[in-house]
């Protein structure tokens, strides 16, 4: 029998047949992917084979090919990957400039692992209606930067519905998955797009200006107009997976443009002579917050590193 993973509880997942029904499934025992060292072998988003038995228990047995798939790096066994999620046709990643501010750090490290498994991003800036002179300058910066390099943005408030509209319309049809820090607003954009849902939402704390997870699980929700939403946990921070060193460069746009005049092909944008990169950011020509999460990547030893707040 076939169907959809819809939710993954981590210890259980609930998926659609092909016939209509829902049915709580397990992983039989030894159950792993080739080629994927994963703490989770099926993702939400995954098309899968189970089987019952004869006391009623289901059995996922197999895995049909992804499209694509979205991972970041375990937190507590580095050498793993975690897939968030599986068959995506778009992420929106939400963000918000203040309470809680998303590091670009974190911003740019997505982009590029989106980049690595060729999922479109679409940037969203959410809680625009509670902001201050300099965080709406700083917003307005944000959005010329990231739509000059290449991604969509907008500018919403979830909680009062501006800007809603236009993004509401990037989800008929498709398979979408919500994705950004603890805090952001995710809850809340869900229950504006889909309020018989009435997802709980969390108060930011105060001491910290950091969110609190209110979602634990991964699920997706089938949209009225055509489609599925994929809501997942929000995520601290974002460590890269399974990419070598000379190839993040290829994952951020505007560094992959400049590094075809490069002095070295091979050149990793820190130390060469005729370095193109380096002098496009000297230049002005790439943003020193992206060129900084470049680096940031290529080291990419101290897991906690990016998590720190970090304005460009």
């Amino acid at each position: 029998m076939r169907g959809l993973v819809i939710r993954n509880t981590g210890s259980w997942y609930q998926v659609l047949t092909d016939e209509g029904s829902t049915v709580d499934c397990k992983i039989k025992g030894n159950f792993r992917l080739k080629g994927i060292r994963s703490t989770n072998p099926v993702a939400v988003g995954d098309y899968v084979f189970i089987v019952k038995n004869e006391e009623g228990t289901a059995f996922i047995t197999q895995i049909e090919d992804r499209k694509n798939y979205i991972v970041r790096k375990s937190t507590n066994l580095s050498k793993q990957s975690h897939i968030i999620a599986a068959n995506v046709d778009q992420v929106l990643l939400v963000v918000t400039v203040a309470r809680p501010e998303t590091s670009t750090t974190f911003i740019d490290r997505f982009l590029a692992s989106a980049e690595a498994y060729r999922v479109p991003v679409v940037l969203v800036f959410n809680k625009v209606d509670n902001l201050d002179e300099d965080e709406r300058r700083y917003l307005d910066g944000l959005m010329n930067l990231y739509t000059i390099v290449g991604y969509e943005c907008h500018a919403i408030s979830a909680l009062t519905g501006q800007g809603m509209e236009a993004v509401k319309q990037l989800l008929t049809d498709k398979v979408t998955l919500l994705s950004g820090n603890s805090g952001v607003g995710k809850s809340t954009f869900i229950n504006a797009v889909l309020p018989h849902l009435d997802l709980k939402t969390a108060e930011i704390s105060d001491m910290h200006e950091t969110g609190m997870h209110t979602t634990t699980f991964s699920a997706m929700y089938p949209l009225d107009g055509g489609g599925w939403l994929m809501d997942t946990p929000g995520i601290k921070g974002f460590g890269t997976f399974d990419m070598e060193e000379e190839e993040i460069g290829h994952y951020f746009r505007e560094i992959f443009r400049f590094s075809a005049d490069c002095k070295y092909g091979n050149c990793t944008h820190t130390h060469e002579p005729g370095c193109a990169v380096r002098r496009a950011v000297e230049e002005h020509y790439i943003s020193e917050s992206r060129y900084t999460s470049y680096l940031s990547m290529l080291e990419d030893k101290d897991e906690g590193k990016y998590r720190a707040k970090q304005k460009g």
